[in-house]
């Protein structure tokens, strides 16, 4: 019977395993063959997130693995997508820097794959051990990446304050998981909501907000953001370009399966702390960005807000808000993929830079590059037709379908806000004199920010159909 248990349950976590497998033999080349290994290591890394994602949408099934704990339905398949394609860019956009940067180190392919197991767990997670689980495999190796580079001082900075707030946070979790277990007697999201039917308790209550927090953390939502603008700007450009994209899809997905799978029953009390952070969320990354000066620092805030959009869709609780959370996630990680790999080419013969008066003129001395970031800029600021604009119209007509037209409005006033951060970027590019040319970007950097600007107007307009059906799909897993 154990055999027959493990040999239904093996062909559904398909992709997790060769990525695990994977990975280790990816380990075993870079042990062996030594540094020099780094670009094939990278290569043969990039291949693999590829070959889990034909494997997960060709031969993948849908069902239930080992006993309820893992779950693989189109939501899961949806997200899981998002975060492969997220973590292959993230790969992708690091060859040029590691050469330039003497950034070239097999281990951190590899950690990328390892984090994007545990992601991908966290998105297919059925009950409570395979949420922790997942997302500390997945923290784990963020927190090692985030200091790779030992030879910088901010780097280690940058590392260290994560690991110190990010096992804070793990540990506020699990102790919300542990009330949610001893007040319900079960770890299963499903047998969870079936519990919750027979009543409430305020310990469980208090659980509830615990385990929310700790993924409140994972997604830089505010009050637990603090880490995020340090990390940001410490940490190597291509491991933020990493944290800005993939995690934050697998922990939103994360949440939206605890919250509106485990606790639907108790809605109207995970939605006031959702509408909470959302508003602190949106309001923050609105105003503390206006003054930033570095681009990673303006990213971070940016995220911040971000995030606090993307809530604005959970917190209708029903399956349009499920469906627009999912289209802002797509489009969010399209336009952060192809801002830094903008921030990645901005790079000087002497080295790197990062401030925002570096793009001063920039439209002169590289039109093209120029007119991508700005299309990508004001696809961040929400303005029509592009991407942005409709990730943003979905989760507000959500919120106003589910009576929640304050937030909507306090969404709609903080993109008004937030526009202005955008729009600096724009002025400094177009009207400010040069401040001197770039070294010619390089040419992955030139797939993923043409890939990118061409997908928020030109090809979305092919695609809305089929993403929005896909995302109302997944959406219907729960509903």
């Amino acid at each position: 019977m154990f055999a027959q248990f493990i040999s239904d349950s093996l062909p559904i976590v398909g992709p997790e395993l060769i990525l695990a497998v994977g990975a280790l033999v990816l380990l075993m080349v870079g042990t062996f063959v030594g540094e020099k290994s780094a670009g094939l290591v990278t290569s043969l890394s990039v291949g693999l997130i590829l070959f889990a994602g034909f494997w997960l949408i060709v031969a993948t099934p849908d069902g239930i693995a080992f006993g309820g704990s893992f779950v693989l339905d189109p939501f899961a398949r949806f997200t899981k997508v998002l975060v492969l394609i997220g973590s292959a860019a993230a790969v992708i956009m690091t060859v040029g820097f590691a050469r330039l940067e003497r950034f070239d180190r097999f281990e951190f392919p590899v950690l990328i794959v390892l984090a994007t197991v545990g992601m991908m767990v966290m998105v297919s997670a059925g009950d409570l051990i395979a949420l922790y689980m997942g997302l500390e495999l997945q923290s784990l190796a963020a927190y090692v990446i985030a200091a790779i580079n030992r030879d910088s001082v901010r780097s280690t900075e940058a590392g260290l304050k994560y690991f110190v707030l990010g096992a804070l946070s793990s540990g506020m979790l699990l102790y919300g998981a542990s009330l949610v277990y001893g007040f319900t007697g079960q770890i299963e999201f499903t047998a969870i909501a079936a519990a919750l039917g027979e009543g409430r308790s305020f310990g469980l209550l208090v659980g509830l907000v615990f385990v929310i927090a700790g993924l409140a953390f994972k997604i830089s939502a505010v009050p637990f953001h603090m880490w995020t603008p340090d990390v940001y700007e410490g940490a190597p450009t291509p491991v933020t370009a990493f944290f800005a994209a993939a995690p934050k899809v697998a922990a939103m997905a994360l949440l939206i399966r605890f919250t509106v799978q485990g606790f639907q029953p108790l809605a109207a009390d995970w939605q006031q702390i959702i509408v909470f952070i959302s508003i602190a969320s949106m309001i923050l990354g609105a105003f503390a960005a206006i003054g930033q000066t570095n681009i990673k620092r303006l990213m971070a805030y940016s995220s911040i807000g971000h995030m606090g959009y993307a809530l604005v869709g959970l917190a209708a609780a029903d399956s349009a808000g499920v469906a627009g959370v999912l289209v802002y996630m797509a489009t969010y990680m399209t336009m952060t993929l192809g801002t830094f790999a903008v921030i990645l080419a901005m790079r000087r013969p002497d080295g790197a830079v990062e401030d925002l008066r570096e793009l001063s003129g920039l439209s002169r001395t590289n039109p093209v590059m120029a007119l991508a970031l700005t299309a990508l800029m004001l696809s961040l600021a929400g303005l029509p037709p592009l991407l942005g604009f409709w990730g943003k119209y979905f989760v507000f007509v959500a919120a106003v379908g589910a009576g929640l037209i304050p937030l909507a409005v306090i969404g709609v006033v903080t993109s008004a806000v937030g526009l202005y951060y955008y729009l600096r970027v724009v002025k400094v590019m177009w009207f400010d004199e040069p401040a001197g040319g770039f070294v010619p970007m390089q040419t992955e950097l030139r797939i993923v920010l043409g890939a990118s600007a061409l997908f928020i107007f030109p090809v979305y307009i092919v695609f809305a159909g089929p993403l929005l059906a896909a995302a109302q799909a997944a959406a219907a897993s729960f509903f």
